[in-house]
């Protein structure tokens, strides 16, 4: 995990997150996991490589 962390508010429609929080226990992750995942992915698939090497090394890209 990296060293700091800030908070990111998204706003949703109420079923939509009961049924990705659903979705997330059920493969044994917290949300913030799976959302960490998505963007890391994001950043990886879309971002410049300049971006790319900016991103800190977690311990085996893992939360």
């Amino acid at each position: 995990m990296e060293n700091r962390t800030v908070r990111l508010s998204v706003l949703m429609d109420p079923v939509k997150k009961e049924i990705f929080e659903e979705i997330c226990y059920l493969h044994d992750q917290t949300p913030s996991q799976v959302i960490r995942q998505m963007v890391r992915e994001f950043i990886h698939a879309h971002g410049s490589p300049e971006q790319v090497a900016r991103m800190p090394r977690s311990r085996l890209n893992q939360d």
